[in-house]
């Protein structure tokens, strides 16, 4: 509304110059690109990001597969290594030593996080494996996807306005530059006669 304003403010001024028309354009401009082409953008990454995780959610529910996994025994914290990527709440899980057999048919024993609290022998957990029984994690669902989608949606609309305000401050920077030069060579030309009265006439 300022830029809008700004064009408005010159369009008969007296005192206008032509670069204060121009920088009052290019604010226009600006705003325009934000209040469209940014939104526009957000929508094309966000529907782009939301089908490739929709395929992302399809691949990983027809290769990782949940299977019912036996407790061998409770295992110390400190015998399995932490995972970085792990969370809060998987951290407070229970790791366990444990049987279970892959979608192939084979069987499998490994150290994995239980979520049982207190495991004892013999207590039945599922955990996600890929087809020949590695553990993997629990596939992406949905609604994360969709949560994932909006938020690369909303985050390119942001950049997009975020560089068309750079490229504003930018012409409007180099702009100035360029009238505050033609400035200092009229003060130059005008510099040794400025005071003395009745010089240059």
């Amino acid at each position: 509304m300022g830029a809008i304003g700004g064009l408005w403010r010159w369009r008969h001024n007296p005192l206008r110059r032509a670069t204060d028309l121009v920088e009052a354009w290019v604010a226009l401009v600006a705003l325009l690109f934000i209040l469209v082409v940014a939104p526009v953008t957000g929508a094309l990454v966000g529907g782009v990001a939301q089908d490739a995780l929709r395929q992302a959610v399809r691949d990983q529910r027809a290769a990782r597969h949940q299977v019912t996994a036996t407790v061998v025994r409770g295992l110390n914290r400190s015998t399995l290594k932490a995972d970085p990527e792990t969370s809060t709440a998987r951290d407070a899980r229970s790791r366990v030593l444990a049987d279970w057999r892959a979608p192939d048919g084979t069987a499998h024993r490994g150290r994995v996080l239980a979520s049982v609290d207190t495991p004892h022998g013999g207590d039945h957990f599922t955990i996600w494996t890929d087809a020949h029984g590695g553990v993997v994690a629990r596939p992406l669902d949905s609604a994360t996807a969709t949560t994932h989608a909006v938020l690369a949606g909303f985050g390119a609309a942001m950049l997009t306005a975020a560089l068309v305000e750079a490229g504003r401050r930018l012409v409007v920077w180099r702009m100035v530059r360029r009238r505050y030069a033609r400035w200092d060579r009229a003060w130059e030309r005008a510099g040794p006669d400025w005071g003395r009265t009745g010089t240059g006439s």
